[in-house]
């Protein structure tokens, strides 16, 4: 049952860098895409869910070349608090990284956003058996994994990381903010943490390119002081990555903490550092 309406090598950095701009004279504005929300029935988890789907200035159904795709976790967050569709607007225009086909999905809060993003075979089964096949069915997207980032902060950026290593035929890049790599396998808060980076070295090694991000500041344990903090759990996952021989750039964003204002500044230029491969 579908539901559809329209809306709309390791790195330091020396501070959080300031959100890339394209060259532009003065009080210009680059083109903005289309943001088109819907609703479909998630047979996975069987509720409705939310997604928004932008397409770039132009967009062209019947394009000769398909355009690469990006999904993004926290679907809200990503319009909101950190504006994917206004950053992937600039880097078009600039001409700092090609048009993108984008799919923001909503994950809720609390108890129902972890049991999406924590480790959630089901979610990967969302994004596999029904996600993907929808939008390729729908949008003049690629079907190059190589072509398509998946993201997301947090729980996201853990997301981000299982669902590749799950399925490399649909996602074959990853950018993680501040990924919570410190939690146990389908939601668990318990241990054995760092559930994902145990997985990485039982797993043969995934065609699949990661960029890491994490803050400086974010050396805080989890679980009310019984578990491991994000910087550490990212490091680790890192090594653990390395040591399979994945291609992974990492950065620890000196001053950086586990907020938005944090993660918005890097996702232009982590866009850039993926696409410049392509």
């Amino acid at each position: 049952m579908l539901f559809i309406g329209v809306l709309a090598a390791i790195t330091v950095s020396a501070s959080a860098p300031t959100t890339a701009r394209p060259q532009t004279r003065a009080g210009d504005k680059p083109p903005t895409g289309k943001l088109t929300a819907l609703t479909l029935f998630d047979s996975s988890y069987r509720r409705e869910r939310k997604i928004w789907v932008y397409t770039p200035t132009g967009y062209d159904a019947h394009a000769a070349t398909p355009y690469p795709l990006l999904v993004a976790f926290d679907g809200e967050e990503y319009q909101e608090e950190i504006p994917l569709p206004r950053v992937l607007d600039s880097l078009a225009a600039a001409g700092r990284a090609p048009g993108f086909v984008a799919v923001l999905i909503d994950n809720s809060s609390g108890g129902e956003r972890i049991a999406d993003l924590g480790n959630a075979h089901r979610m990967v089964d969302f994004l596999g058996r029904q996600l993907m096949p929808y939008v390729r069915a729908h949008w003049r997207v690629t079907t190059d994994p190589h072509r398509v980032i998946i993201t997301g902060s947090s729980a996201g950026g853990l997301a981000s990381s299982f669902a590749a290593l799950e399925r490399p035929d649909l996602f074959g890049n990853v950018l993680s903010q501040s990924g919570a790599f410190w939690r146990g396998a389908e939601a668990s808060n318990d241990a054995p943490y760092e559930w994902l980076a145990t997985r990485v070295r039982q797993l043969p090694k995934r065609d699949v390119t990661f960029l890491l991000d994490v803050g400086a500041l974010e050396d805080h344990t989890t679980l009310g002081g019984s578990g491991p903090n994000f910087r550490d759990a990212t490091r680790r996952f890192h090594d653990a990555l390395l040591a399979r021989g994945y291609a992974v750039t990492y950065t620890e964003v000196r001053g950086g903490q586990h907020a938005p204002q944090f993660w918005t500044p890097r996702l232009a230029p982590d866009i850039v550092t993926l696409t410049s491969r392509w």
